[in-house]
C-alpha cells in the first residue's frame, strides 16, 4: 500500500521536506516521493497533524490508480 495526501483545494501533495524532514506542501509527485505512507494509520496521523479544513485533504492510494478500482 502506497498512500499520499493531496489537497483538493490546491492540488499539492503533503510530503516531508528534503532538507528538514518537516512536512510541507509540494507541487509535484517528484518532490513528494518521501511523503508516501505504507499504512493507513500513518497517513491519517500525518493528515490530522498537518492539514487544515481549507486544504480539503484526501488520502490517495497510488496502487489503485490505473486499475478497475481507480478513483
Amino acid at each position: 500500500m502506497r498512500l499520499l495526501i493531496q489537497s483538493r483545494a490546491t492540488g499539492r501533495f503533503l510530503a516531508p521536506s528534503m532538507d528538514s524532514g518537516v512536512p510541507e506542501w509540494v507541487t509535484s509527485l517528484d518532490q513528494a516521493g518521501g511523503g508516501v505512507c505504507t499504512d493507513p494509520e500513518s497517513a491519517v496521523q500525518l493528515l490530522e497533524d498537518n492539514c487544515d479544513f481549507e486544504d480539503q485533504p484526501v488520502i490517495v492510494d497510488l496502487d489503485r490508480l490505473g486499475t478497475a478500482n481507480d478513483y
